[in-house]
């Protein structure tokens, strides 16, 4: 019997993926043409703290900091958010968007404290990283190219991205927060699947 956790929804397909893209140019067109919205919805650990703007945990995804940052999260979330909605559906697409990218927000709100750091955090990278985890367990033989020339399964480049991000933020490069919230979007969709999908990871890689 599935518990609350592992109850499915009815499978509909909206093409949300799509939906979320135009919803993050729109919201940077307009922290570009208001830069006070941009201090309103970023992850601001001060206005957390001393002003429970406790909507930042969800509102960071959809702010960028730069044209490139909005075009490279944009374009991974073009490439690999449809095929992962039309497998699992449109309702559990935006569950799984939403919950992997909100708690990776969390998680490193919580780094700051710990850490001592002030950084606020933008972008859908987060959210972005678990969609891709998701995407080579469900396409585990999908061959992406990387640079448009170089052939890497899709399994292989989590794992790569895994420890891109691992070694730079525990060596030298690795100044930045944000690689930690990369690396929680990771480890919130490897839980994702064993908890609510009841898939190990491991085994669709064929490891």
């Amino acid at each position: 019997m599935n518990s609350i956790l592992n109850r499915e929804f009815r499978y509909t397909y909206s093409n949300a993926a799509t939906a979320l893209v135009i919803l993050n140019c729109i919201v940077f067109a307009l922290t570009y043409l208001f830069p006070r919205l941009f201090g309103y919805l970023a992850l601001n650990p001060f206005s957390v703290i001393y002003g429970h703007a406790y909507w930042q945990f969800v509102t960071y995804m959809f702010v960028h900091g730069g044209i490139w940052h909005l075009f490279s999260n944009m374009l991974g979330l073009f490439i690999f958010g449809p095929p992962v909605e039309r497998s699992i559906g449109t309702r559990e697409f935006l569950l799984f968007y939403f919950l992997t990218g909100t708690l990776s927000g969390i998680a490193s709100f919580f780094s700051y404290l710990l850490t001592g750091t002030f950084a606020i955090l933008v972008g859908a990278s987060g959210a972005l990283y678990a969609v891709m985890l998701l995407f080579s367990v469900l396409y585990p033989r999908a061959v992406i190219l990387v640079f448009g020339i170089l052939p890497v399964r899709a399994p292989v480049l989590v794992l790569v991205y895994f420890f891109i991000e691992l070694f730079s933020q525990l060596g030298a490069y690795g100044g930045s927060i944000a690689h930690m919230t990369h690396l929680f979007g990771l480890l919130f969709a490897f839980l994702y699947c064993l908890i609510r999908m009841r898939i190990r990871p491991w085994r669709e890689w064929g490891l």
